[in-house]
């Protein structure tokens, strides 16, 4: 394995124990010893844990890019692309329900740490909140965009906040349609379908 594969394999082994178990309760010797590594061969890829925390951050980053980047190509409709990003509740529901949501678990840890890479962490909800808020202009919502997107965002994190306390996927699907039925009402009306009663 090179140097390179190496990194990567310790980055994503950091990232799965961040996520399952904490930032702070994850020591050097657990990743190393996930990755099947020395002590001293850990040393030579990163010299310390918030390096290690630096580049999980950034995989995490370009990992978003690249989702929100297929859910562009993917979904020619706005309405379409926002449902996408509601439906990560249902398609990590098992591991939402076990450890809650990667990016506000991260972002709450590192809040109450006061740890200097707080804000690099919070760029992700900046990420999905910039994304969402140019879906909604594209449905025809430019003037509130934002505060629809931010809306969003809080559903979803409120969502999975219960969904690790209750462990209950019924309720993890009745919101997602609850907020699936909000995003139809978001349209403007001129966009929206009409049924027409028979006569």
């Amino acid at each position: 394995m090179s140097a390179s594969e190496t990194r990567q394999q310790i980055v994503a082994v950091a990232d799965r124990l961040f996520y399952e178990h904490g930032y702070e309760a994850t020591s050097f010797a657990d990743i190393a010893k996930d990755v099947g590594l020395s002590r001293g061969n850990f040393y030579y890829h990163f010299k310390s844990k918030d390096e290690i925390l630096h580049a999980v951050i950034e995989q995490r980053m370009a990992a978003t890019r690249a989702l929100l980047d297929a859910w562009e190509q993917d979904a020619e409709a706005p309405a379409d692309r926002i449902r996408r990003f509601v439906r990560i509740l249902i398609a990590n529901q098992t591991k939402i329900m076990a450890h809650g949501c990667p990016v506000g678990t991260l972002c709450n840890e590192l809040a109450k740490l006061d740890h200097a890479a707080k804000d690099d962490a919070a760029r992700l909800f900046t990420l999905f909140r910039s994304w969402l808020a140019r879906q909604f202009a594209a449905l025809g919502r430019e003037a509130d965009a934002d505060t629809l997107a931010l809306h969003v965002l809080m559903r979803s994190q409120g969502v999975a906040t219960l969904a690790t306390a209750f462990h209950d996927e019924d309720f993890i699907r009745r919101e997602v349609a609850d907020m699936e039925a909000w995003l139809q009402a978001q349209r403007p009306l001129a966009s929206r379908p009409h049924f027409h009663q028979p006569a």
